[in-house]
């Protein structure tokens, strides 16, 4: 079911990158566009774990500097049938994982010093069963596609929006008859820019709850990943990172500081711009998991 819901959003995602390349300028320049978005993604598509490392501040890591972090990787990588990522530190008290990589032969996983600090065994390994599971899911490559995608349609959005604007305050002669047709460009614009951010974050939502469902059954301990999204959501807004907004969405929890008012459900106006599901919500989903015994 997620994957349809994913799949659904980025045909809607495409059709409002169509809609508006239209708009704008006819079919040539959508093209363009078009053209101008696949040579993005063909980029995030191979720098996308670098570019998403350096923006995380993390510093790769030998099995020397940390044997038990090593071994309930590779442990967690065997469960899951893929191969032993590289791995990597992130020096900060804020407690949070990611994982990045454009396959499973090329992926990364992250581990801040302060979730080594107040998680158990059991409990990081069902965190990093998570990202092990964004891994195999191809999250990367899928979350990449649509930022870009998002990405074009806002410039699009905004050029249009600017043009119609331009056109109704120094159109001349042609300003008045032609003045529905700007207000509906106007208004296209400005909705498929919300909607294009409503969407990615939608698709973003759905991946953290995939990743929750396998990573619970590969580790065969949802409890232990409930438990452990708990203690991250406290930690992480006890002691939020400095990291920039644009990586936010990487992170297993949101590391950013939260106001208290926003932190409400998917189906508020925070929740529908929002990149991470509830936490209640998570954890009640995992409570229903039958993990793979």
């Amino acid at each position: 079911m997620n994957t349809v819901k994913t799949f659904a959003l980025m045909m809607i995602m495409s059709g409002l990158l169509l809609v508006i390349g239209l708009i704008l300028g006819g079919i040539p320049l959508m093209i363009v566009f078009l053209v101008v978005a696949l040579c993005i993604n063909f980029f995030m598509y191979w720098k996308s774990d670098t570019l998403a490392l350096k923006m995380a501040n993390a510093h790769a890591i030998s099995e020397q500097d940390d044997r038990e972090l090593f071994s309930i990787v590779a442990e967690q990588a065997s469960m899951a049938g893929l191969p032993m990522p590289k791995v990597y530190q992130i020096d900060s008290d804020s407690p949070n994982a990611f994982a990045t990589g454009r396959n499973p032969e090329h992926a990364a996983v992250a581990v801040t010093t302060g979730i080594r600090r107040i998680l158990s065994r059991e409990e990081l390994g069902a965190v990093l069963a998570h990202e092990m599971a964004h891994v195999g899911n191809r999250d990367t490559l899928i979350m990449s596609v649509v930022a870009t995608m998002a990405m074009t349609i806002m410039i699009l959005a905004t050029i249009a929006k600017w043009g119609a604007m331009m056109s109704m305050m120094f159109g001349g002669r042609d300003r008045n008859s032609g003045i529905g047709s700007m207000i509906g460009t106007l208004l296209v614009a400005m909705i498929a820019g919300v909607a294009a951010t409503m969407i990615r974050s939608a698709i973003s939502r759905t991946r953290e709850y995939q990743a929750d469902a396998t990573g619970a059954r590969t580790s065969g301990n949802p409890l232990a990943l409930a438990s452990a999204l708990e203690k991250l959501e406290q930690g992480s807004q006890a002691r939020p990172m400095k990291v920039a907004e644009g990586a936010s969405h990487l992170f297993i929890v949101n590391p950013l500081k939260e106001e208290k008012s926003k932190q409400q459900s998917n189906f508020s106006m925070a929740g529908l711009f929002s990149t991470h599901p509830p936490i209640a919500e998570r954890v009640r989903r995992l409570r229903d998991v039958r993990p793979n015994y």
